[in-house]
């Protein structure tokens, strides 16, 4: 718990002088005022993010956490469990669609192991796991209270020691069978609204088991009695290793003034948590895309978020996040690269009058 409060107390709201600064240069460079759009928004929040008004992407890592349900024993899946440990494997080979937009982005995968059913040895793959799995949620909690910490506590040591290593971009990416039925109810508990409103198909279920999905998650809240205002509870009773994993990564991102861009459902669903266990840390996230699953757009709008992009994608794994890293860093090099009018000798108005 120490690790998780003193990480806490080192967020803090962004620089509001690195932002003005960089405001103030936005508005002289050669275009029109505002018309990068977001582009623009986020060269200023990246200002106050790195308290710089002039940004630089340095190495950008996506830290990729693992974990299993036990809750797929409920049959909210049409994969197996298996397949979590398969495609870990396939993450550290280099095989997979999170590889791939990885290296085009330019930016490391760091997998983490912190509760996969299956024990997996290899060099590269980052040993953090709380436990084999989850317990079913649908029979009772799905870990201790003392469980979701660690899970949490595991996520901030990861990227502390990522950025120690240089990194200055974060990306959030997930992998678990079944992760999309913690997601769902976590969401549901916090948010209020009704299950059947916010689940999705997830690894792509029929009609007959998404109903079932549903039931599944609506049981489970009901036996379980998570405190909506109480964050780690939640996770602690209808979530998963890998989520709050993912929200240690957010709350270390903020504790160390560094952009971290959340993916989809599940990420954000680990964001979500993040920004109850302290509300400044959604300064410091920045939203890839909205995802197919009908939840995904409900926890964008409880934390404030805007994403970049509308692709219809679903598979997690980070892939959206990696996406966007290049639009990260072309937010930062507008600041820094761009000619102002006075540099090359053009009016301000003639740039602003209508064609």
């Amino acid at each position: 718990m120490k690790i998780l409060e003193t990480t806490l107390q080192q967020i803090n709201d962004l620089d509001k002088k690195s932002m003005d600064a960089a405001r103030l240069r936005l508005n002289q460079l050669t275009k029109p005022l505002g018309s990068l759009g977001i582009l623009e928004e986020l060269a200023e929040r990246l200002a106050g993010i790195y308290g710089n008004p002039y940004p630089t992407i340095g190495d950008k890592v996506v830290i990729l956490m693992a974990g299993d349900h036990g809750v797929v024993d409920e049959g909210v899946t049409a994969f197996p469990q298996e397949v979590t440990a398969q495609m870990v494997l396939n993450f550290i080979s280099g095989g997979a669609g999170i590889n791939v937009l990885a290296r085009h982005a330019g930016a490391r995968v760091v997998v983490v192991d912190v509760g996969i059913a299956q024990p997996l040895e290899h060099p590269i793959l980052v040993q953090r796991s709380i436990r084999r799995g989850t317990w079913n949620l649908a029979q009772g909690p799905a870990m201790t209270r003392e469980e979701a910490i660690a899970a949490v506590e595991a996520g901030i040591e990861v990227a502390t020691t990522e950025i120690a290593r240089g990194a200055t971009l974060l990306a959030t990416g997930d992998m678990g069978i079944g992760n999309t039925t913690p997601s769902s109810a976590i969401l549901a508990v916090i948010s209020g609204y009704p299950v059947e409103k916010l689940v999705g198909r997830g690894t792509g279920i029929n009609d007959e088991r998404l109903a079932h999905k549903i039931q599944v998650i609506q049981s489970a809240i009901a036996l379980n009695h998570p405190i909506p205002q109480d964050a780690l509870d939640v996770l602690a009773k209808v979530g998963g290793f890998e989520i709050g994993g993912l929200a240690g990564v957010v709350l270390a991102a903020a504790a160390h003034q560094i952009p971290v861009i959340i993916d989809g459902f599940i990420s954000t669903t680990a964001a979500l948590i993040a920004s109850h266990l302290h509300p400044k840390s959604t300064q410091y996230m920045i939203a890839s895309h909205v995802s197919k699953e009908p939840g995904h757009r409900i926890l964008l709008d409880l934390l404030g978020l805007h994403p970049m992009l509308q692709l219809n994608m679903r598979l997690g794994e980070g892939t959206g996040a990696a996406l966007a890293m290049n639009i990260v860093e072309a937010a930062t090099k507008i600041l820094r690269e761009m000619a102002t009018f006075s540099d090359v000798g053009i009016s301000e108005v003639n740039t602003h009058s209508e064609s």
